[in-house]
């Protein structure tokens, strides 16, 4: 994966919106968008996942499915990303020969290194900072992307994330910034990006 912007889909009731909001971010520059859904039943979370890998693919940026293995396979995704409830990493590493697999590692070092052994081509620390979507997520200390720089793979830094802060996780080390809010709530998402996309030379 290149360094960059990681936007991950709101869920938002206006399901038809989403893909406009979609394209726009990645006319700035994305380096992955996160198909993250909780709303929809599993059906439909494939048939618009696959509308939006589309999208993704034309640009060369990989679609990642959030949290489902099998949804993410259905759905042709160029990948999964698996939280500490979502399964095996090995497992998933077995079955997505050829993808991405990502994984959330909150505030350990710990578990990234046990996630790189078993397969994971990157990691995710956070929250970094206050999180709207995750408020009592458990906060992850910015030291620790120069403590993993060693593991060898992406790190991705989320959570609270703004273009104020951003410069932080930069300079911190992190790879790649995962950002709903402060993309897809700006009043000019393209422009929101493309600031975001700077911040990585």
């Amino acid at each position: 994966m290149k360094r960059g912007l990681y936007a991950i889909t709101p869920d938002i009731p206006d399901r038809r919106k989403l893909l406009d909001m979609v394209l726009a971010a990645l006319e700035g520059g994305l380096a992955a968008l996160q198909y993250r859904c909780k709303s929809l039943e599993p059906s439909h979370q494939v048939s618009e996942a696959k509308a939006l890998a589309a999208a993704c693919r034309a640009r060369g940026v990989p679609l990642i499915f959030n949290d489902n293995l099998e949804l993410a396979m259905a759905a042709g995704a160029d990948g999964v990303h698996l939280g500490k409830d979502d399964g095996d990493v090995a497992a998933a590493r077995a079955k997505l020969k050829g993808k991405l697999l990502g994984v959330s590692c909150y505030n350990s070092l710990e578990a990234a290194a046990s996630a790189v052994r078993a397969g994971a081509d990157y990691v995710a620390f956070g929250s970094v900072f206050t999180s709207s979507t995750k408020p009592n997520a458990v906060r992850a200390e910015l030291s620790l992307f120069a403590d993993a720089r060693a593991l060898g793979v992406p790190l991705c830094a989320i959570g609270g994330i703004t273009l104020q802060n951003a410069p932080q996780l930069v300079a911190a080390g992190a790879d790649l910034l995962a950002v709903i809010t402060d993309l897809f709530d700006a009043p000019d998402i393209t422009a929101r990006a493309r600031d975001y996309a700077r911040l990585f030379p």
